[in-house]
């Protein structure tokens, strides 16, 4: 065993966010980009002297080796302990509760979330800091800028380490453990959940159906649901991890998890639904034949949140990202507590986190959390549903109904146009923010525009400020409209828009979603000229 030095070249790297680097598989697998990545990051980031650093990912393809590669390359840093996954598998959400638990110094997390796996598919790595949360951008930045002038990789020259047993390692000067994926992760649920009335839920006969899409989240599914709470054999599917998440996208909405939707409307559907995602962040919940959006599933949780022992003592605030409903906003206001709203990226919910400024805090693209970890978390997701549902004996829809009662249904949906030329979106996107002064007051198709605005968030925290962060357009009845390009695919540019309604008619609360919309729709069309930029018809994803 020895210590290597490869010379390389710079390259030009994609800007790593909050979500980290994504790419094809096969451009990771080109000579040293992986390496040079993780050279960076080693770069700026301070000594690794006497530090723990935590390592995993969701098992998706290319995982097995990047592991190699970096705890080679972690150990010719210096750190004096690496924890890693058994068979290089941790969940996001896992990830975080380890460094919060063990100390580290931080984790890198190997995975592409819900984006699809294979070799055909995505990969990705992020890091996470020392409170558990994906790292700033100050530190994201600096990873790139150091991607661009990288030489030379440090590496020992050693053999792959045998992952897929419990145990230490000696790998130069640095331990490697082994570590049981589900162990830390379970005991912080532990914590939270009453878990002997989730337990006297399943033996009075309650049925879950838990789809883990072949992803990450089947081992803490298993573990939990199956082995712990006492839920039938039976009751995870898609369990196993697969490379290629069995050619599932793992992404847990009702146009990727049919199969869970289609369970769930049969005659004899079980009482709850659930799925999770690639790296088992995010969540769908759904009652037999009824659909749970995030934005009302948040809501839900947290005007119930006292009824969980994890949250008894009540809730110092809530967040949501700001193309999220107002749901929660209307339950804050119940609550008497403080409802933030942040740009999109879980960074933001980190620093309120950690100030105590929040206690539960979620994001319309299927990601709820709270202050136990600094991820979204699906699993914790669905046990504080079960929790709900044994301690208040109502259903899925029940909880729902009522929240839609107190405090009116807020209509959503979220359009996706993906795969559109950058520029284009870019276009589309610099021509509505040019219409943004004359908008106010404006009607268009019968419908008047009362704000109109590029948001822009100053932290409360720690005084950054985010700006650009997507167009806004409220119109007189509190509908919203908002225009947003994301960041989180590997194939051009995905433009969004969110559409939001306020109904307070009880008539009118089961209408179908798109109808209720649709006026909304229309008004997208006329302001932002989507067909003619993204040369789309429709939408390539309604949600």
């Amino acid at each position: 065993m020895r210590l290597v030095t490869i010379p390389t070249s710079p390259f030009e790297g994609q800007r790593p966010g909050t979500s980290g680097l994504r790419k094809k598989v096969t451009v990771f697998q080109q000579p040293f980009y992986l390496e040079n990545f993780v050279q960076a990051l080693f770069d700026v980031l301070p000594s690794a002297h006497g530090q723990t650093l935590v390592v995993g990912g969701d098992g998706r393809y290319h995982n097995r080796i990047a592991v190699q590669v970096i705890l080679r390359m972690a150990a010719a840093r210096g750190y004096a302990r690496i924890l890693v996954g058994r068979g290089g598998i941790l969940s996001t959400p896992a990830v975080s509760a380890i460094i919060r638990r063990r100390r580290a110094m931080g984790g890198i997390v190997l995975s592409a979330s819900h984006n699809p796996g294979g070799p055909e598919g995505d990969f990705g790595i992020k890091y996470n800091i020392a409170n558990g949360g994906p790292a700033p951008e100050k530190i994201t930045e600096a990873i790139y800028a150091r991607t661009l002038e990288v030489r030379e990789i440090h590496m020992l020259d050693s053999a792959d380490l045998p992952l897929d047993e419990l145990g230490s390692h000696r790998l130069h000067f640095t331990t490697i453990e082994v570590v049981d994926p589900v162990a830390d992760y379970a005991e912080v649920m532990r914590s939270l959940f009453d878990f002997e009335a989730i337990r006297a839920l399943f033996a009075r006969g309650f049925r879950l159906r838990f789809d883990a899409m072949s992803a990450v989240a089947g081992p803490y599914a298993h573990s939990l649901l199956e082995h712990e709470l006492g839920a039938p054999a039976g009751t995870v599917v898609n369990g196993t991890p697969l490379e290629d998440f069995g050619g599932l996208h793992p992404d847990p909405n009702p146009v990727n998890a049919v199969d869970l939707i289609r369970c769930m409307q049969a005659a004899d559907a079980p009482d709850m639904g659930a799925a999770s995602d690639g790296d088992a962040d995010r969540n769908m919940i759904v009652g037999r034949g009824f659909v749970v959006s995030p934005s009302d599933s948040l809501a839900v949780l947290a005007a119930h949140a006292t009824l969980v022992p994890g949250y008894r003592a009540g809730l110092s605030g809530v967040a949501r990202s700001m193309p999220t409903s107002t749901a929660i906003d209307r339950v804050a206001q119940k609550l008497g507590i403080p409802c933030f709203e942040t740009p999109t990226g879980w960074k933001f919910f980190g620093n309120l986190l950690d100030a105590g400024k929040v206690t539960l805090c979620g994001e319309e693209s299927y990601g709820t959390g709270s202050s136990h970890i600094r991820e979204k978390d699906g699993l914790w997701a669905v046990l504080f549903w079960l929790n709900l549902l044994a301690v208040s004996g109502k259903s899925v829809e029940g909880l729902v109904r009522e929240l839609w009662r107190e405090h009116g249904r807020c209509v959503y949906s979220r359009h996706d146009y993906e795969g559109i030329s950058g520029d284009r979106a870019e276009n589309l996107m610099r021509e509505l923010r040019a219409q943004l002064p004359s908008m106010p007051g404006a009607s268009l198709l019968g419908q008047r525009i009362v704000a109109a605005d590029d948001f822009a968030y100053a932290d409360p925290v720690d005084g950054s400020l985010s700006v650009a962060q997507g167009v806004r357009l409220e119109l007189q009845d509190r509908a919203r409209i908002v225009f947003r390009l994301s960041g989180t695919g590997t194939s051009g540019a995905t433009l969004r828009i969110y559409l939001e309604r306020h109904e307070t008619d009880l008539h009118r609360h089961d209408l179908p979603v798109q109808q209720v919309l649709a006026p909304l729709v229309a008004l997208a069309e006329r302001v932002a000229r989507v067909r003619h930029w993204t040369g789309m018809a429709e939408p390539s994803v309604m949600t």
